[in-house]
């Protein structure tokens, strides 16, 4: 459909892959899983079996345009929007959303971040389908829910009212009570046990004007700056403008700011398998094992009573050899070796007291 967009959100840093994932390219513009296509590049294609390419819109940082120019060749320019300062995924959004209203007013679009694995393509794209087709019908939020498979500290939580119910093509949409930003361990559990709460897969699909709706009642202070751009945007001037709207424009998700906020969500059941693979722990979750329970990526090895552990190598003539590691995170690259516990606060905290050491040239 013409009036159909994606716009993908592509400006995260991936901190919780270092020392693979670096500031200077992140882990949206990177192969981790070995599968010959970076996330970014696997998502633009999944998008585009149902989405013109003409109409696929990548936001990201200032700093990565040339990196998305490489990747996605055939974007235009028009079609990447830079942000010049990071500010979470609310900015991001008004910006995408009010230069297409300048475009086409009767958008619908699908909002996706760049770094999820999705198996069955098939199956994703009949529940955007029947997402596009409610979204048009009603001035609705909708949201892609995912049935956990385990209590996943990582991820954000929604509850549905299962009561509530709309079918679209046999797709149930439920409307949403609650969104929770990663629980704890235990209340994950009472989350999984409970049966009512799904995990927030961060995929939204709204119409452009609904969603310029909720925001400019929710959070005016952000999409006015943005209001502010009409008959700007589409111009040399474009850029320059968004300079002096970032630096007035406070860093906020969409996801607090707007969707825990509105009454006015609906969530659709997926049918599909989904991983947000945005840490060490999930890529070990996502990569085949060894007999041994190790997830390996370095060709040259000679391990030795090693359980359950992430080996990387960048170096893939050099021998790692490794004895009598459990739950441990081995990875080479060219400048860093990096050993530690596989716990993602450990290496959260690491990368801190690097920073904080003042070795940003590694991060």
């Amino acid at each position: 459909m013409k009036n159909h967009y994606c716009i993908i959100m592509a400006g995260g840093t991936g901190t919780r892959f270092w020392p693979i994932s670096r500031n200077a390219k992140p882990k949206q513009f990177l192969d981790i899983l070995g599968l010959g296509k970076t996330f970014l590049q696997m998502t633009y294609d999944r998008f585009v079996k149902l989405i013109p390419s003409s109409n696929i819109i990548v936001v990201t940082s200032l700093q990565y345009k040339d990196l998305v120019k490489e990747q996605l060749p055939l974007l235009t320019d028009d079609q990447i929007l830079l942000e010049p300062y990071r500010k979470n995924t609310a900015p991001c959004i008004a910006y995408a959303t009010c230069k297409l209203l300048e475009k086409d007013p009767d958008a619908l679009a699908v909002v996706a971040p760049s770094d999820h694995i999705i198996s069955n393509d098939d199956e994703f794209l009949h529940n955007l389908k029947a997402a596009l087709v409610l979204a048009e019908r009603e001035d609705v939020l909708i949201t892609l829910g995912i049935k956990p498979t385990r209590p996943e500290t990582n991820f954000g939580y929604i509850q549905a009212y299962t009561s509530t119910v709309t079918d679209v093509k046999g797709h149930l949409a439920y409307k949403v009570k609650t969104f929770t930003e990663k629980p704890d361990l235990e209340l994950a559990r009472i989350f999984v046990d409970s049966g009512e709460f799904y995990w927030n897969s961060g995929l939204f699909i709204w119409s452009l004007k609904t969603i310029d709706k909720e925001m400019s009642l929710l959070i005016p202070d952000i999409v006015d700056l943005f209001h502010k751009g009409k008959g700007i945007y589409y111009t040399q001037a474009e850029q320059k403008f968004i300079q002096s709207v970032y630096e007035k424009c406070k860093n906020l998700s969409i996801d607090y700011g707007v969707l825990e906020k509105s009454q006015n969500v609906r969530m659709f059941a997926a049918n599909f398998d989904w991983s947000d693979v945005g840490t060490w722990e999930s890529y070990y979750i996502q990569k085949e094992k060894d007999a041994f329970g190790n997830a390996i990526d370095a060709p040259v090895n000679f391990l030795e009573k090693v359980n359950d552990c992430v080996v990387i190598s960048e170096d893939k003539s050099k021998l790692i050899a490794i004895k009598g590691l459990q739950n441990y995170l081995i990875i080479n690259t060219p400048d860093v070796l990096f050993i530690c516990p596989r716990t993602e606060d450990t290496v959260k905290q690491l990368i801190t007291d690097i920073s904080l050491a003042k070795e940003e040239k590694f991060l």
